[in-house]
């Protein structure tokens, strides 16, 4: 058995978790939000968490209308900037509560002024000290070193603040409906296990989407480098487009994460353009029309409402990077070299 492969497996249970556990404090939060007019928020985060904040900014920009950055945790750790934060909200995200950069930014914001917040898996972690509210993840403790239940908690929380803060009860009740649509997709397990063995020599790969699936090439990509060590290139299609197109040739394989909405016209568009330079096509959609031109299709068995189709659409990412590295001959609960807390500076 494989530990991460269980967690994956606890994700449905773990989202509905965190949604029923943490809708009280995330509305504590909206309260004061809405008490301070607050309109700007940053983001601070590494690694997996730094690819849930990703989906944040695209989230609460979209749904909420609330601007939003990303945090540069070395302007405030190795240049000791003074940034100017007063009515912002700073938000924290680490699955461990440990990283030192996260917690000396919110440390940083605070005593400018800011009002700050995290999002974490474990109550009494360092990040908790700095942060004048706190979001628990109620995964369970994680195991495996590569991120899997943590990072969809996070996705879980993020669209419950959005939610919430903007009003949008609609987006909060097709949230609920989330933990049965993971419970669905993880039926791919055993076909995406046959799937990737036809992938088992690759060293290296693109990982393509568009918009809020953003978050879902970069934790993709991540993932088959933390547990298969192959070069996973994360591009926007869009940014692919404009010159690391160029890398593809015949059989380089393109794994495109495509659902229904706003960003699917241009990723079907980005897929024929993939399609003239002869790429090997993975496709990870609903839509039958992208499907069609893939070499290998994972069709996802559900409807997702684009706004938290990152929630959703991440869990092939996960099965695919688990059982490539089981095709490679490696173990996925522990990758070489790494460790489940980085502490960085």
């Amino acid at each position: 058995m494989s530990v991460m492969l269980d967690e994956i497996y606890e994700q449905p249970k773990a989202v509905a978790n965190a949604i029923d556990r943490e809708h009280s404090n995330v509305a504590a939060l909206v309260a004061e939000l809405q008490r301070r007019n607050v309109n700007h928020v940053v983001l601070a985060a590494r690694g997996t968490s730094d690819n849930a904040a990703v989906y944040a900014k695209y989230l609460l920009e979209i749904v909420a209308g609330v601007p939003v950055a990303l945090a540069a945790p070395s302007v405030y750790t190795l240049y000791d900037a003074n940034v100017r934060l007063a009515n912002s909200l700073v938000i924290g995200i680490s699955q461990s509560g440990q990283a030192t950069d996260v917690v000396q930014t919110l440390s940083a914001a605070r005593s400018a002024g800011a009002l700050t917040a995290c999002i974490t898996n474990i109550p009494g972690s360092p990040i908790v000290e700095v942060s004048d509210y706190v979001f628990l993840c109620h995964a369970g403790e994680e195991h495996a070193v590569a991120a899997t239940k943590t990072y969809t908690t996070s996705l879980a929380l993020v669209a419950l603040l959005t939610g919430l803060w903007a009003g949008h009860s609609g987006l909060l009740e097709q949230l609920r409906e989330v933990p049965d649509q993971i419970q669905s997709t993880l039926a791919l397990d055993s076909a995406i296990g046959a799937a990737s063995e036809r992938y088992r020599y690759i060293q290296e790969c693109a990982v393509l989407a568009r918009g809020l699936n953003q978050c879902t090439a970069l934790e993709a990509a991540l993932k088959m480098t933390e547990t298969s060590y192959l070069v996973a290139k994360p591009y926007s299609g869009a940014d692919f487009l404009h010159g690391p197109i160029a890398m593809v040739s015949e059989g380089f394989p393109c794994f495109l994460f495509a659902p229904d909405g706003k960003a699917y016209p241009s990723m079907v568009d980005l897929a024929l353009k993939l399609r003239t330079r002869d790429a090997e096509l993975v496709v990870v959609a609903h839509n039958a029309e992208i499907l069609g031109l893939a070499a290998k299709p994972i069709e996802i068995p559900v409807e997702v409402n684009e706004w938290l189709s990152p929630l959703v659409y991440i869990v092939p990412g996960q099965l695919w990077a688990y059982h490539l590295a089981r095709n490679r001959g490696h173990d996925p609960d522990k990758p070489r070299g790494l460790s489940k807390v980085t502490l960085t500076r």
